[in-house]
Parts: C-alpha cells; structure tokens; sequence
C-alpha cells in the first residue's frame, strides 16, 4: 500500500473561492460578511473535482491513500480576526471530510485550525474536537506563523502552544507543521516562506526541550524538512554546542520529514541522512509544483518514482511507503485496520 501524508484540495470547485472572496471584500469594505449557508457545493461537483484531478492522478501512479487537508495557502490565518478564521476553517475542513466520505477508500481527512495572529491558541481546540470527534481527522496543519511571513508568534516551544499539543497527544493527532500564503514580499511562498518554515520549525524544537514535556508528540515537518537534512551535520553540531542530547534521541522520536521533494538527488540525500523510520512518502500533488520536469519527461511532484529508485532496501521502502505513516498517524492505521486493509 502506498500512503501520501500531504495532500490538499487544491481543486475545489470554484465556488469556494469565489465565497472567500466575498469574505476579504466585507473584511475590506466594512459590509456584513457571507454567511456559510451561502456556500452551495453539491456532491456532484465534489466528485468531479476529485476524480478529473487528484484521484486521477493517484491511479495512475499507484497511490492508494491520501491524508486530505484544505489548501495549504488558502488558510490565510492573516486575513481577518479569529471569527473570519474560524468560519473559513470550518467551511474548509467540512469540504474535505466531504470528499472524504465520498471516496473513502482513497481520501482521508485532515484539519486545518482556525489559527489568527496574536490570539490564544485554545481557541482552535473546539474546532480540533469537532473535526477529530465528529469528522474522524487524522491529522491537523499546524501553521507556526499565523501573521503571513512576520513571525510575530512565540516559537513551538513556547507555553503558549501547549493547550494545543495536551489536546493533540489526547487524541493522538500528529501535526504537519505547515504555514500557510506570504503576505511579506521578501519570502515567496512557496518557494522561500513554506522551506524557511521548516527549517525554522525544526530548530525551534532542537534548541528547546519540547519534547520532554511532551514524549508523545508527532509533529511532520513536510517538504523533506526544508533545509534540514542537506545541513545535518550543521545541526548535530549546534545541538552539541547547547548541550542537548544527540538527534536521534533528542528530536527524532518525535519528528519525522516527508517525501516532498521534487528531483532524484533529492529523495537520495534524504534517504541517506533521515533514518527510515522517520521519513514519511508524501507527493503534494497538484499543489506548488505542478510542471513536467524536462529532465525526466516526468511531473515534479511524481515523488513514488524516487522513492522507487532510492538506492534502499525493500524493507525500508516498505516503511516510507506504508508502515510509518500507519505508525505515526494512529487513526488511520486504525481506520485502515477496520476496513481490512
């Protein structure tokens, strides 16, 4: 079986732009906002949005299952206050447990929060309980940086994210630790905010202790961990120089990098340097990346091809492939389990 933790619905019928839209005019202009009811997508457009685009796709190149979240750069936690973000959150996270009841052997659903700049970060525990209780999330999009590139949040070890992660080692949610669209013209979004994220997310948890308060939380740090394996050595030597333990003991029990990393060398290094138990098969497909490499004659973001032709054993492209998404994300192994698969 082969499990891509890192898709988003990037093709939703254009209808949901087109209400958000409206949301940012009335934030712009002072008029009353569209009310949620507004939104009219039927199922029909749902599965025709899905199946011309991302289930295409996967059965085409062997995908079996996906861990379905709204579009990464629409959550936009900068737009607006708390109650635009919470309406957009949960208009979004209702469109992908749609999709995935839909096709529920293909797509399962994961949240995005209702995350705005400056504001308590229990606020986005209600919407958490509903899409893990009600929806059967299996995951959620934690964005480190609500304000669009400024960076004016407390850092991932900070108290001020704990409400959330005692609720995510309650329910044994893992995080994909993803930010969302820039609004600072020095950091192109895809291209420099999404990887300085990771980066900067990983080295926020090496030089704390996060991870001794918390020894059972999963954060996925997602486009082969930004900067991180290429500067491995780089940050065994800055965990050497604050006295924290070695990597694999001080971080590795706890994060893990997917497989979002669109060239063959690419993949290579990862797998050279990322223990195999801590890399997770991912695609993003249709998302930043969505060009042919003229290289290759093959999509970019074709990420099984690499991963096939990664100089490892069998036994640990089974891991990449199946067997540590089932570990990392515990509700999908048990959602699978109860199907039989």
């Amino acid at each position: 079986m082969i499990i891509d933790c890192h898709g988003h619905f990037t093709t939703a019928p254009p209808a949901l732009e087109a209400w958000r839209k409206r949301q940012i005019a009335a934030i712009a202009d002072g008029t009353p906002a569209p009310r949620a009811a507004e939104l009219n997508i039927g199922d029909d457009e749902l599965r025709e949005a899905i199946e011309q685009n991302q289930l295409r796709i996967m059965k085409e190149r062997g995908h079996d299952i996906t861990v379905f979240s709204p579009r990464a750069s629409f959550m936009a936690h900068h737009i607006g206050d708390f109650q635009v973000s919470s309406t957009w959150a949960a208009i979004c996270n209702e469109m992908c447990f749609r999709v995935a009841s839909l096709f529920p052997d293909h797509f399962v659903p994961a949240a995005m929060l209702p995350q705005s700049p400056g504001v308590d970060v229990a606020t986005c525990l209600p919407e958490l309980k509903r899409c893990v209780e009600e929806y059967g999330n299996v995951a959620v999009n934690l964005n480190p940086d609500p304000s669009g590139g400024h960076w004016t949040s407390p850092p991932l070890h900070d108290r001020y994210w704990y409400p959330l992660y005692e609720k995510l080692v309650e329910y044994d949610v893992p995080a994909m630790i993803h930010v969302s669209q820039s609004c600072n013209a020095c950091f192109h979004t895809t291209g420099a905010h999404y990887l300085n994220a990771d980066t900067t997310a990983f080295m926020q948890c090496l030089e704390s202790d996060l991870f001794k308060d918390f020894p059972a939380l999963k954060f996925i740090i997602p486009h082969g961990g930004g900067a991180v394996p290429y500067h491995w050595g780089r940050f065994r030597g800055l965990a050497q120089a604050l006295k924290k333990p070695l990597l694999q003991d001080h971080l590795l029990n706890n994060i893990f990098f997917d497989t979002c990393v669109y060239h063959q060398p690419g993949i290579d290094l990862l797998t050279r340097v990322i223990p195999v138990d801590n890399i997770l098969f991912a695609s993003e497909m249709i998302g930043a990346v969505r060009g042919i490499d003229p290289e290759t004659g093959h999509h970019f973001d074709d990420t099984r091809r690499y991963v096939a032709a990664a100089d490892i054993t069998p036994e640990a492209r089974h891991k990449i492939f199946e067997g540590n998404a089932r570990r990392v994300y515990t509700r999908l192994d048990a959602r699978l389990k109860a199907g039989g698969r």
